[in-house]
């Protein structure tokens, strides 16, 4: 029984961690313009979605973040 209670702690654990939320990606341009989009996934992922719309830019001045 004491297995089987560990086992579940640890299954909902790792399910916990990994639950995907809506962020939103704000980028920025030395004009003052911006533009956001959702993205639906972990923060781990949609951060490397985030930074890599920004480097898609290099050199423009254009910035992404999370909020």
């Amino acid at each position: 029984m004491k297995k089987l209670l560990l086992l579940v702690a640890v299954t909902a654990s790792f399910t916990f961690a990994s639950c995907k939320k809506n962020y939103t990606c704000t980028c920025k341009d030395n004009s003052g313009f911006s533009a956001s989009v959702t993205i639906h996934d972990t923060k781990k992922k949609a951060t490397a979605a985030c930074t890599a719309d920004a480097s898609a830019y290099a050199g423009s001045g254009i910035t992404c973040s999370i909020n």
